[in-house]
């Protein structure tokens, strides 16, 4: 079973190298790396060329890159996935890295299931910093079972630790009308796809991902609010969201109040 991994970047040449180490460091050797470049204006894509040639001969990880205008992260996240040609995908973008060298070998044994291979296998995050040090777990933690359902009460599953089967990936492309929040869409709309098809979704129970705090939608966080409610609303009915986002400030109001 192949793993794809796809990295996008753009002028990430401070954040990159920690990710290529990480996906380099990984002791499950059936692993496609694509790294989707935006046409960088820095030393991104010779980094990239630098590790495409310690890995030639050296690591049994398949790697692709490419450099060329796109129309942003989305955008080159659906590179991404029509160039993939592993049985499932994750993203790991500049600055994120695997918990640890066993992670896509954790993630590669959840797959095993006697009968249909799961549609989505997802695990825990982890924040680091910039420095790489670590900042705290996700606050966000994954339900015992996930459905499609489970992203009412937030998203529950952060992207880098959420594995997609690739064949439903492929048939599902990011909403580029969405500059913020395209991913929970996607990942919402993955899981409604599994729960046609009657597939499993897989909790590793494990810490998966270490994510780089400050993103794009934190640097943006209202636009980003606004957007992911549109998100909900779509999904789950104007009604429900509402509800939910209430109790999201009542929760926030009793937690800051604990912490005083």
């Amino acid at each position: 079973m192949t793993i794809t991994v796809i990295t996008c970047t753009y002028n990430a040449a401070d954040e990159l190298p920690r990710t290529l180490a990480s996906v380099e460091s990984q002791d499950y050797d059936q692993v496609e790396h694509l790294i989707i470049d935006g046409k960088s204006k820095d030393d991104t894509m010779k980094l990239v060329r630098e590790y495409e040639e310690k890995s030639r001969g050296a690591s049994p990880h398949q790697i692709r890159a490419v450099s060329e205008p796109d129309g942003g992260l989305y955008d080159a996240m659906n590179k991404g996935i029509q160039m993939a040609e592993g049985d499932y995908l994750v993203f790991l973008n500049a600055g994120d890295a695997f918990k640890d060298e066993h992670t896509l070998q954790r993630v590669a044994h959840a797959a095993l299931m006697p009968d249909e291979k799961p549609a989505v296998i997802y695990g825990d995050t982890d924040i680091i910093d910039d420095r790489g040090h670590y900042v705290g777990r996700r606050r966000l933690a994954p339900p015992e079972a996930l459905s499609w359902k489970s992203f009412r009460h937030g998203m529950l599953v952060c992207h880098q630790a959420f594995y997609a089967r690739t064949d439903l990936a492929k048939a599902i492309p990011y909403d580029l009308k969405y500059r913020y929040s395209a991913d929970v869409d996607w990942c919402i709309k993955i899981m409604k796809s599994a729960a046609s098809y009657r597939l499993p979704l897989v909790n590793t129970h494990a810490v998966l991902a270490c994510f780089l705090d400050g993103g794009m939608t934190t640097t943006n966080h209202r636009r980003s609010l606004r957007e992911r409610f549109s998100v909900m609303c779509r999904h789950y009915g104007v009604a429900s969201t509402v509800v939910m986002h209430l109790w999201f400030a009542l929760r926030g109001v009793i937690s800051r109040r604990h912490t005083r």
